[in-house]
């Protein structure tokens, strides 16, 4: 006789009565996973986590007596476990949740505005799939808190030293849970005069711009949130806006970036598919392709025609993701030509630059 599978324990801590109750209903309502306790904060929380040994924690992000952050710092340092973290859409509540994710959070929900229980109830199968992805997710170990590089710093990588080089190539890169680490990871080494970057991440509307303006303080390179028709840079990255596609598009001789509100690709907008098929209609073999850590299968049909376009591909490591789903995807189909730790991703990518303009330099 087989054994019933195993249901993900959930412990929920959120100061609100309200939230903490449809939490429970939201959890309790599926098959694969129960509420082993609530916590109104972090302190009780605490002693709830040595009696019920729960697999995955839901945590507010502003609560009393112990701030969310501080709780989840010390929590990593002493008791890792998969958290997933619950933030109102507010500037400073993104700040907030993008910092949680630096200290090691899987993901986060999106408390609604107005009418909190049956906008959290519309949420049920988003919140039931974070969990699930935090409840399989791999805890890597702490990194060191992400500073800006002070400019006097040396720098690691030389610049390329060639503006055509640098006008020609950009670089596309692909992410979902775990993946606002890995791009700041893949993004800080860059020099100031890199192929331009554009990025999908899988993130709601709202945290994008935090997004953007947390990595413009920590990286080389600018960064901003993309806008409809600007021109693409060397020098810049462009992350796509909560809400929107962004695809790679054409004017004249110049990449610009195009923004659009049509249908979810693969239940995303921003989708990676879209920014990688853009990428390979547009920019062909002077694109350099990444894909990142995250759940499901997005980008990785899109990686793949970009290889087809004579695109270099890069896919991080299942060692270094926090979720191996899109790059294994991506593997799987032959879309890759280096698989890499999240480390050395942008070493390589350096690499393959001056490879590229070495022999443009021939010509």
């Amino acid at each position: 006789m087989s054994l019933a599978k195993k249901k993900i324990k959930v412990l929920c801590v959120d100061d609100s009565a309200l939230i903490r109750s449809v939490m429970t209903e939201i959890i309790n309502s599926q098959s694969d996973m129960t509420v082993v306790g609530t916590a109104a904060d972090p302190l009780v929380a605490r002693d709830l986590i040595k009696v019920t040994n729960p697999d995955v924690l839901t945590l507010d992000v502003e609560m009393p007596r112990m701030d969310g952050l501080e709780f989840l710092e010390k929590l990593m340092r002493l008791r890792p476990m998969p958290v997933v973290m619950v933030s109102s859409l507010t500037e400073r509540g993104s700040e907030i949740a993008l910092r949680a994710l630096e200290l090691g959070a899987i993901d986060f929900v999106t408390k609604p505005r107005l009418g909190v229980r049956d906008g959290l109830l519309n949420y049920t199968e988003l919140i039931a799939g974070k969990i699930r992805t935090a409840a399989g997710a791999r805890l890597l170990p702490a990194r060191p808190a992400a500073t800006a590089r002070p400019a006097h710093e040396a720098v690691p990588e030389a610049p390329l030293r060639s503006p055509l080089l640098s006008t020609e190539k950009l670089l596309i890169i692909g992410a979902s849970t775990g993946g606002t680490e890995a791009i700041r990871e893949v993004l800080q080494p860059l020099p100031p005069d890199a192929p331009a970057v554009l990025i999908a991440q899988h993130m709601p509307a709202g945290f994008t711009r935090s997004f953007a303006q947390r990595l413009d303080g920590l990286c080389r390179i600018r960064v901003t949130e993309a806008q409809q028709g600007e021109r693409v840079l060397p020098g810049h990255a462009y992350i796509a806006p909560g809400g929107f596609h962004l695809s790679l598009a054409r004017s004249g001789a110049n990449y610009v970036a195009h923004l659009d509100q049509e249908p979810p690709v693969n239940r995303h907008r921003p989708s990676i598919d879209v920014l990688f098929d853009s990428a390979a209609k547009h920019a062909g073999k002077n694109a350099i392709g990444i894909i990142l850590t995250g759940m499901g299968k997005d980008g990785a049909e899109g990686l793949l025609r970009m290889r087809r376009a004579g695109a270099h591909t890069l896919a991080q490591d299942e060692a270094s993701c926090v979720v191996f789903g899109m790059p294994r995807e991506a593997v799987a189909l032959g879309a890759v030509d280096e698989v890499s730790p999240l480390n050395e991703i942008s070493r390589r990518v350096m690499a393959h630059l001056r490879t590229f303009g070495e022999r443009a330099n021939r010509v």
